[in-house]
């Protein structure tokens, strides 16, 4: 498997560094790459909706996305540390090839989307700063992607000291908006107590939480975690978990403040001014100005705006990166991929612009949102069962109860932003022109993307229950051979795929020879690693496969039995033939599940594709 980000993989070590605080500070920079995702430009317009529609009201929102957003990110880093894989690999060593066709997709989608708001957002704080035309503002977006090159190259804790730049000019840019707006902090304090005023108060909220989550960052995290170099032993892994959780709770808070700050300052100007309806950036920072009584405020939002903007697409453009490597194990230039990614978010922002001018940003704004909401299933998902298998997470998987929450945020959000898409599409259906198109575009597409992410959510448990009913023990065989006397047949393979159709073909396979008689035991590996790697596939299915086989071997062994293994790799109708046909073997047994009719019709059989292959007889055992 190549390494995620293998530029910088384990570029950065923590293994000569003393204990504390030191320490510590070697393992802190990740979390801040994935936290500027949750004070990007996509967020800031349900941020300013929120505070001049309701004040401080809904304050609590954030810090309740905040505390999701902690535990999600808190569950990608543990994937990348432990396994090290990144989201984007576990995926495509559990899923079958055509299902992570689809997840890559959705995730460039994804991608594409949190760009163009980032792109969108940036340009408009150059416009508003400097009064370069948003168009011309768009096209001077494209210049940070060399930015990234040479921050790259430079190595990644440069980049890191360059995007904690970023987050600390947002940052103290809203400690000045603040002292400017004289926010009441008892107001601010009662807005964390829960409550929903109205149902358009419900609406924000919902826009709130679902612009939360990136599912990028959960892609990016996974991956940055694993720049560290530190001691893969049990107690090194643990302490890389404790301090990565520490870098995440730092970072993020930052994120709330950034995002709380946006609502207060909303808040503290235009809903106590009467302004409920500002919801434009371009509107808040225009009123900014006349009603803080200085020319700083709008000034120091722009650039708050621009740095935001640019910190995003940084870590939008690597996430890019480690989603292709990921799901497809292609890889090209980084900076041709770069600027890929940039040009998927910039043309479609210069056509609409071009088309019908300036003011639809806002519009863009959303659909990136709605768009983002469609993937965030297909990435939170996958990442909870992941974190919760124990095989994959050698010891280090998450507790009951922290799986327990997890689904519990989970299903909030997925909810929530299914809520969302249904709003977009039935408003959509609405004020449509030819809303039949619609019904044979965008609603079947809907109702499969539901359908792919109730296969995520119930295939992994589905799978569980079939391997419970699946005989992984060779001592559970129920064999009803007796040794017997040499027979005409020297050379015995048997398929065995350790489930309860090796007890039939065991037995067979015993009546056909008998004691002087040797056995070949094969097994076929069929993940997805085996797939692409063959023979130099390492993951862990393939690694208890083999135990398994020495396990049959090592048993039948002891019975008196002449016993040998073949652990192949891929399609077993291809890798048995050329097991058998390079061998030297009398015959091949095999027992079946029984499969019948529409089975055999949608998977079809090892069975018929092998037969006309092979130039031994096969004697199939039910």
């Amino acid at each position: 498997m190549t390494k995620s980000l293998e530029e910088v993989h384990e570029s950065v070590s923590t293994e000569n560094k003393k204990k504390g605080f030191r320490k510590i500070l070697a393992f802190l920079g990740p979390a801040y790459l994935v936290s500027v995702g949750y004070m990007d430009p996509g967020n800031w317009a349900t941020d300013i909706a929120g505070g001049s529609q309701f004040g401080y009201t809904l304050v609590w929102v954030l810090l309740m996305s905040n505390l999701m957003a902690l535990l999600l990110q808190s569950l990608s880093a543990r994937l990348g540390i432990v396994t090290q894989r990144d989201l984007a690999q576990a995926s495509r060593e559990t899923y079958s090839k055509y299902i992570n066709y689809i997840l890559y997709f959705l995730a460039e989608i994804a991608i594409a989307a949190c760009d163009l708001a980032e792109v969108l957002g940036m340009a408009i704080g150059i416009n508003l700063l400097f009064g370069i035309p948003l168009l011309e503002a768009v096209l001077i977006t494209v210049l940070d992607t060399f930015l990234l090159l040479f921050l790259i190259n430079k190595g990644i804790r440069k980049m890191e000291a360059f995007i904690i730049a970023l987050v600390a000019i947002i940052g103290f840019s809203f400690i000045f908006e603040m002292i400017f707006a004289e926010p009441e902090m008892g107001k601010v304090l009662q807005g964390l107590i829960p409550s929903i005023p109205n149902s358009a108060a419900l609406y924000i909220a919902i826009g709130i939480i679902g612009a939360t989550v990136m599912p990028h960052n959960l892609y990016l995290h996974s991956s940055l975690v694993q720049t560290r170099k530190f001691d893969r032993t049990p107690a090194g892994i643990k302490q890389a978990l404790k301090y990565n959780f520490i870098d995440s709770t730092i970072a993020l808070n930052l994120a709330f403040f950034v995002n709380a700050a946006i609502l207060i300052l909303a808040a503290a100007t235009f809903h106590k001014n009467g302004m409920y309806e500002v919801a434009e950036i371009q509107d808040a920072h225009k009123f900014l100005e006349p009603l803080l009584g200085t020319k700083w405020a709008p000034a120091l939002f722009a650039i708050a705006l621009i740095a935001a903007g640019q910190s995003s697409t940084v870590t939008g453009t690597l996430a890019g990166q480690i989603v292709m490597e990921g799901y497809l194990h292609f890889r090209i230039q980084p900076w041709v991929r770069r600027i890929i990614t940039r040009l998927i978010a910039i043309i479609p922002a210069v056509i609409v612009i071009l088309i019908y001018g300036e003011s639809v940003t806002g519009k863009l704004l959303i659909l990136s949102q709605v768009i983002l909401s469609l993937q965030l299933g297909f990435a939170i998902i996958p990442l909870i069962h992941f974190v919760s298998d124990k095989s994959k997470m050698k010891g280090f998987h998450i507790s009951r109860t922290t799986q327990v929450v997890s689904w519990i945020i989970a299903a909030i959000i997925v909810s929530l932003n299914a809520k969302l898409v249904y709003d977009e599409i039935t408003s959509w259906l609405a004020n449509s022109n030819h809303p039949m198109i619609l019904w044979f575009t965008v609603v079947p597409l809907a109702f499969g993307f539901l359908g792919l992410l109730l296969y995520i959510i119930f295939n992994p448990f589905i799978a569980k229950a079939k391997n419970k009913n699946i005989n992984h023990s060779p001592h559970n065989l129920k064999l009803k051979f007796s040794p017997r006397e040499s027979q005409s047949i020297k050379n015995i393979a048997v398929s065995v795929d350790f489930s309860h159709a090796d007890e039939a073909a065991l037995n067979k396979a015993f009546e056909l020879g008998g004691i002087d008689t040797e056995y070949t035991l094969i097994h076929i590996v069929e993940t997805v690693g085996a797939l692409m790697y063959g023979v130099h596939v390492h993951d862990h299915e393939t690694t208890i496969d083999e135990k398994l086989l020495l396990k049959y071997k090592d048993m039948l062994s002891d019975k008196g039995f002449k016993i040998k293994t073949e652990l192949g790799f891929g399609k077993p109708n291809k890798v048995i033939p050329k097991i058998i046909n390079e061998g030297n073997f009398d015959i091949l047994v095999m027992g079946t599940h029984g499969h019948t009719g529409l089975k055999d019709i949608l998977f079809g059989t090892t069975v018929d594709k092998l037969r006309h292959k092979i130039s031994i007889p096969l004697l199939i055992v039910k």
